[in-house]
């Protein structure tokens, strides 16, 4: 290898570098393993105030917020920020306060370590459990299917030109009849990026549980926030500064169309997303992060630290987005943007290096913990549920977890690498989150109104899953006709998310109301809980 070649490498070296770090760090979180399934699955209960908030923010955070956020303000422009990053500040802590710490409560006192269980024993079904289960599971596969997407896509253009012998595109040819070469020529594909990606999480996940992931999920927390200040920080630079490429987009037709909200996002579309950050309440994966918090105070930091967070990540991810849209024009898959702004703006490779990596830590952040939660659900709410809690030791759930794990990352990397072209980041993340929030009037009920029934949980979920499932594949899986441009489907200017929740919300009343109430020693069990602060 020629010096020049190696020095090319050199980014790839540090994002190795990176990766072997997580590789090292589930060898020493498994050295904490207690071999019971409680600290496999819930780190026995003893996650402290600043573990929690970064594990929460990490696991929320993925490639949605950096890599997603960023092609998504290059396509409709600064309004993106309102949309979601407003929203989810303000929304995300209230909802860790009224819902999270009522449900770490309730687990705390029964020994819940999933959704299913509190359910199925709130409303007295075990049918809701069950059918919960593939719901949560079809609602999570989006979710996952945006990190590994993510993924691939951003080292494909962040190692453009590094291998060009052995992964070569073809030439573009222009309108004028010429051809120049391919901008990605000589990356690692993403069928191969998304693979190393899904090992990596596999790997500190299988030996560590969820301790590994809490522990990774701090450590990424730290590096991609700040990396991305590292990346902002460098492009503005390289731009000739913040008024510099302020100035940039204005003066680009292209940029200056995404500086301003009228005709790319409507009124109403802006304020339905305000349902999309409700998706928090239902997110299995944060459910079981609330349920290692050692005591309600260790919700505090969180509730007051995640909406400070989420501006430091998204506000430089915006920006760089929109002086994308000046620097390159129409026509670039936004999923590739930000990887393209870091590879051709951040001259150093080893800052890109470590720009990269952070990308990849807010993308495996989430990872981690979504596969981890998949594996305790089908352990707990379908093998020992079905035969029964003593059937199996705590050494036989953890291998039934691991197994389920394993068939999900093949069948997300399978989906991932089908969809690779087909899917904007940011519009599977908002499909995945859409079907979350539908799902929050079911647990708003169940933990504050009595009168909520059996019924009518089951009925809001089945409404949920056929409303969402419909507009899904009509904005996703369907075949467009010529011509139909890829935007977000939009019913009457409002985001799909709003019909959806509202179907949710009024099948759960009025099926609850039409049907007979929980026993009342039901309703003792878990409307008599103690102040959220009384339980330490």
């Amino acid at each position: 290898m020629t010096p020049e070649a190696a020095a090319s490498a050199l980014p790839l070296i540090v994002i190795a570098g990176y990766l072997g770090l997580l590789v090292l760090l589930g060898l020493v979180s498994s050295r904490f393993f207690k071999g019971t399934s409680a600290d496999y699955f819930v780190v026995s209960r003893s996650v402290g105030p600043f573990l929690l908030l970064m594990s929460i923010f990490g696991t929320t955070m993925t490639g949605f917020a950096m890599v997603g956020s960023t092609g998504k303000a290059y396509t409709i422009g600064i309004g993106v920020y309102g949309m979601m990053a407003s929203w989810s500040g303000l929304i995300h802590s209230a909802v860790f306060f009224v819902i999270g710490i009522r449900l770490w409560a309730m687990g705390k006192r029964h020994g819940y370590v999933t959704q299913c269980q509190y359910f199925r024993d709130r409303f007295e079904s075990p049918a809701l459990g069950y059918l919960l289960f593939p719901v949560l599971v079809l609602l999570v596969i989006p979710y996952l299917l945006v990190g590994v997407i993510a993924a691939g896509k951003f080292l494909h253009s962040t190692t453009a030109g590094m291998f060009p012998s052995v992964f070569p595109l073809p030439e573009l040819v222009l309108a004028d009849g010429t051809t120049r070469p391919h901008p990605l020529s000589g990356g690692v594909p993403p069928w191969l990026g998304g693979l190393v990606i899904c090992l990596i999480v596999l790997f500190y996940v299988f030996f560590g549980g969820l301790r590994g992931a809490v522990w990774a999920n701090t450590f990424q927390t730290l590096v991609f926030l700040g990396a991305g200040l590292i990346a902002f920080v460098l492009i503005s630079s390289r731009l000739g500064g913040l008024s510099e490429a302020g100035r940039m987009v204005a003066e680009s037709e292209f940029g200056a169309s995404r500086l301003a909200r009228a005709g790319m996002v409507g009124h109403l579309q802006f304020f339905s997303y305000c349902l999309v950050p409700l998706s928090v309440g239902m997110f299995p994966h944060l459910f079981q992060h609330w349920l290692t918090a050692k005591s309600a105070k260790s919700f505090r930091l969180t509730v007051v630290a995640h909406p400070i967070f989420i501006m430091l990540l998204w506000v430089p991810c915006i920006l760089v987005g929109l002086w994308a849209s000046a620097k390159f024009g129409a026509g670039v898959n936004p999923n590739a943007v930000l990887g393209r702004m870091v590879g051709e703006l951040v001259h150093s490779p080893i800052l890109t290096g470590l720009v990269g990596a952070g990308v990849l830590a807010a993308i495996m952040s989430s990872l981690d913990s979504q596969f981890m939660c998949l594996g305790t659900m089908f352990t707990n709410d379908i093998v020992v549920r079905r035969f029964g809690r003593h059937r199996f030791n705590d050494r036989e759930k953890i291998l039934l977890a691991r197994g389920f794990i394993l068939f999900v990352v093949a069948v997300t990397y399978a989906l991932a690498v089908y969809l690779k072209d087909s899917a904007h980041v940011f519009d599977l993340g908002v499909w995945c989150f859409s079907g979350f929030a539908a799902l929050f009037p079911l647990v708003w009920a169940a933990v504050y109104w009595r009168r909520a029934t059996r019924a009518g949980a089951i009925a809001s979920l089945l409404t949920t899953i056929g409303v969402w499932g419909v507009l899904f594949y009509r904005d996703i899986l369907a075949v467009k006709p010529a011509g139909a441009g890829d935007e977000e489907l939009l019913i009457a200017g409002m985001m799909p998310v709003t019909f959806i929740f509202a179907a949710a919300a009024v099948a759960l009343v009025v099926v609850s109301w039409l049907t007979r109430p929980p026993r009342p020693e039901t309703l003792e069990q878990f409307f008599d809980l103690p102040a959220a602060g009384a339980e330490r």
